[in-house]
């Protein structure tokens, strides 16, 4: 599996591979969401973290442009892991297309149950 974690902060991209290390998965990183949107455009993942609060392009806007693409890496699943616990957060983030919402820290099984209820319900509850 690889994975693209669009994240400004590198100890959170760094705790976060860890545990991604330890499940096998591949983990690029991208240290703000334009290094991410060129990433996508070049590489195939088969899920995106995001965080919210980046300099510049913050991640309402990153996931606004991947869905807005005219391409298959349009659909790709999006898994929010943010910091920021504004109330109405999560459904904010789910309007805007995000699959997920993760609260940091985010727990290693917390981890692993999005990412896998989102590829799961992607493929119509088949995983390969």
């Amino acid at each position: 599996m690889n994975i693209l974690f669009i994240e400004d902060d590198p100890m959170n991209r760094r705790v976060v591979k860890d545990m991604l290390d330890v499940a096998g998965a591949t983990m690029a990183e991208a240290s703000w969401a334009e290094e991410g949107l060129e990433r996508i455009d070049a590489e195939n993942f088969d899920v995106i973290l995001v965080d919210l609060r980046m300099p510049g392009t913050d991640g309402f806007e990153t996931i606004r442009r991947i869905r807005a693409r005219g391409d298959v890496k349009a659909e790709l699943p999006i898994i929010v892991v943010t910091a920021d616990t504004a109330i109405d957060l999560r459904e904010r983030c789910l309007a805007l297309g995000a699959d997920d919402v993760l609260f940091k820290p985010v727990a290693m099984d917390a981890l692993f149950d999005s990412i896998g209820r989102v590829l799961a319900s992607r493929s119509g509850g088949i995983l390969a």
